[in-house]
């Protein structure tokens, strides 16, 4: 008899645990954000205080994304929406509006972008401001300050959570810098299919190429792009050249076929991979890209 009445002791306890872990996730706020590394970006400032969910998912292609009734369906009763804004996703005022009154940050308000100079983009700002360390930093501001703004209860928290990731991104730029800085002069020079890398190419002194400005119209590159930088390619000697992972690599591996380069490797820019993948988080991407450029183009 004692034995039953433990064991239903036990099952209540834990009905009870169980009940009171789902009221206090319900209790959460929840905050959407438009794709994996700005949720990445939001859940170490947020740490246990928020629910934060990415709309798109790990490896999805975020620039023209067709989002799914079941998109919209998550997302209703959500408590705000984190965007990067600068023209990246071409889907995200058709998805808010269908949505109602659920209020939206754009993450890059206060970084001065730098344009995209080629084709029918030319003029407009390059959305991939988070390839920059120090623009991530504007970032992290962004979202504290959101958060704080949502839930101002949880203000020491934030702000705690935020500048413990700020010192993280600093370390992981100054890494970065001492380590590309290693390339030689002839081989500073990033090829990439997409121009995603201008702000990188800028914060750590490399030559920027590449076959298509934005993803949203790549096509898998036009002859006359992949001509264009079989030229660059040869005239400048460069030893390899990089694709990105959401994207075919067929153009780029032409390119290093005809031009005499090594194709090497893809480089992470739009999405992180699943908690198994490559690149689980922002600051391993940063990393696992410098990695590979320096792999491919070889350092001293």
């Amino acid at each position: 008899m004692m034995r039953i009445y433990r064991v239903v002791l036990l099952s209540a306890l834990l009905a009870a645990a169980g009940m009171a872990q789902a009221a206090q996730a319900k209790d959460k706020k929840t905050v959407l954000t438009t794709f994996t590394i700005l949720s990445d970006m939001a859940q170490n400032v947020a740490g246990d205080r928020l629910n934060v969910v990415s709309i798109t998912k790990p490896g999805a292609e975020i620039h023209g994304y067709q989002f799914t009734p079941s998109d919209l369906v998550g997302a209703r009763g959500a408590d705000l929406i984190l965007n990067n804004g600068l023209n990246l996703e071409l889907w995200f005022e058709k998805f808010t509006r269908q949505l109602g009154k659920i209020p939206n940050v754009t993450l890059t308000e206060g970084i001065i972008p730098v344009n995209i100079t080629a084709d029918a983009y030319r003029g407009k700002p390059n959305p991939h401001a988070w390839m920059s360390p120090k623009n991530a930093l504007i970032y992290v501001d962004n979202i504290r300050k959101a958060f704080v703004k949502l839930d101002p209860a949880g203000a020491k928290i934030f702000n705690a959570n935020a500048r413990k990731y700020s010192d993280q991104i600093r370390a992981v730029d100054a890494r970065l810098r001492t380590q590309l800085a290693s390339l030689p002069k002839n081989q500073r020079a990033l090829v990439t299919c997409e121009g995603a890398f201008s702000y990188l190419t800028r914060d750590y002194n490399l030559a920027e190429h590449y076959l298509w400005p934005v993803n949203a119209e790549e096509g898998q590159g036009t002859p006359r792009q992949i001509k264009g930088v079989i030229d660059v390619v040869r005239v400048g000697k460069i030893p390899a050249v990089f694709c990105e992972s959401t994207v075919p690599t067929r153009g780029m591996e032409q390119v290093a076929r005809e031009a005499g380069a090594k194709f090497g490797g893809v480089l992470y820019v739009d999405s992180l991979t699943d908690a198994k993948g490559s690149v689980p988080t922002y600051l391993i991407l940063l990393q696992k890209d410098a990695d590979t450029i320096l792999k491919g183009l070889g350092s001293k």
